[in-house]
């Protein structure tokens, strides 16, 4: 094990979207990043971005399927061997299942949960031990909106959020006395993958009771995407997490999206739901 003098962070689901862009901008801030991906096939954009950032000495690309709970121990082990520290976890590796909940399928639920729930409560276990001993680190867990704040036709990816939340909650409070951060990172809309390859696997057909009302969701979501901001600015707000000794638990980004879980904070639920009704409509 070599005596490692920078700090050093893993994040998962890089080969793309907000963990590729965080990956970079770790590297660029002074880390030594180890970038995770379950197919390393798809690790092309993420180096060739780094060789144009001057950073590829930097970065490292490991394989981790975060549903292969081998292969997220055997990754961080080979960290710890490497390296003798974890500073950082950017828990990012996650998808969207869309579609209403009768026309969702259960394994289409269960693959929901594997990933963007379970995946990441292992992850964390696996570099918990290591922080706990330093008596330092910190995990930032990608949540999303979608987590404080449900839409129709996304039920599996906000329920898999809303867990992140709780989840994230009770590990912040176990954690503050041994000195590792717990973040939630809640982006809105942002030009990212996920949401094409979202709509791409919505559970729906033109027979399905549910057609007209999950066509216009995603017209909505379709806009939304398409003037959505440069989601550059959430890794740089990642960045300033890990670097922030005393990080708020919760930190909401995108246009938007402050004022309306202010308005869900303060109208009454009935008037809520109509106002968000009309806006559907």
């Amino acid at each position: 094990m070599d005596h490692f003098s920078k700090p050093v962070a893993l994040v998962t689901g890089a080969s793309s979207g907000f963990g590729l862009l965080t990956a970079i901008a770790l590297a660029r801030n002074g880390y030594q990043v180890v970038a995770s991906m379950r197919d390393l096939g798809k690790s092309g954009l993420l180096l060739e971005q780094a060789e144009q950032a001057h950073v590829k000495g930097s970065l490292e690309t490991v394989q981790i399927d975060v549903t292969n709970h081998s292969s997220i121990e055997q990754a961080v082990s080979d960290i710890m061997y490497t390296y003798g520290r974890m500073d950082a976890l950017i828990n990012n590796a996650g998808f969207a299942v869309g579609g209403y909940v009768e026309d969702v399928p259960m394994d289409a639920w269960r693959a929901q949960f594997e990933t963007n729930v379970f995946g990441v409560i292992a992850m964390t276990q696996a570099v918990l031990p290591h922080m706990r001993v330093q008596k330092s680190g910190c995990i930032v867990n990608l949540s999303s909106v979608s987590g404080l704040s449900a839409f129709p036709g996304y039920a599996p990816y906000s329920a898999s959020k809303f867990a992140i939340e709780g989840f994230s909650e009770s590990l912040r409070l176990e954690m503050q006395p041994f000195g590792v951060r717990v973040v939630l990172v809640e982006p809105g809309a942002y030009k990212t993958e996920i949401w094409r390859k979202g709509f791409d696997a919505v559970h729906t057909t033109e027979e399905s009771p549910y057609w007209k009302p999950l066509s216009r969701m995603l017209i909505y979501s379709r806009k939304a995407a398409a003037h959505a901001p440069d989601p550059q600015e959430v890794a740089d707000q990642i960045v300033r997490i890990v670097d922030n000794p005393r990080p708020k638990l919760r930190y909401p980004m995108g246009r938007g999206v402050k004022l309306g879980l202010r308005a869900r904070s303060l109208l009454p639920w009935k008037w809520y739901e109509g106002v968000l009704t009309r806006v559907l409509k």
